[in-house]
């Protein structure tokens, strides 16, 4: 398992998608299955593109910032800061599996919005 590969791989597949290219980034970065583990996200390859193309339409104005990436055996994961319109702003933690031939084949993720205040004087990210 190359896991420098996976890093790459992983991030460069998350943007695709995120930018508003998801049938791409399947193309290029999902093995022979595609498992998804977030409630909002149908399971499959066609539940992962068709909710990244309605959020293309929706926020064609998102950004995302790749603030970490964590390996370990056949699993990445992601920490990111992401601007929404409005300027909602939200820190995601994002895990992928691997499979043995180096492709994505299953997904979890955890969202949540960075509030205007805070207790404490660190940052989410």
């Amino acid at each position: 398992m190359d896991l420098e590969k996976n890093k790459e791989n992983a991030i460069a597949f998350y943007r695709m998608a995120y930018e508003g290219s998801p049938r791409e980034a399947v193309d290029l970065y999902i093995g022979e299955e595609y498992v998804q583990h977030n409630p909002a996200v149908a399971d499959g390859v066609q539940g992962f593109i068709n909710y990244f193309e309605r959020m293309k339409k929706e926020y064609p104005n998102k950004s995302i910032e790749f603030v970490r990436c964590i390996t370990e055996g056949d699993l990445v994961a992601l920490h990111t800061h992401q601007t929404w319109p409005g300027n909602d702003q939200y820190v995601t933690m994002d895990f992928f599996r691997f499979d043995s031939k180096g492709k994505i084949c299953e997904h979890w993720d955890a969202i949540q919005r960075i509030p205007k205040a805070s207790a404490n004087p660190n940052r989410m990210y």
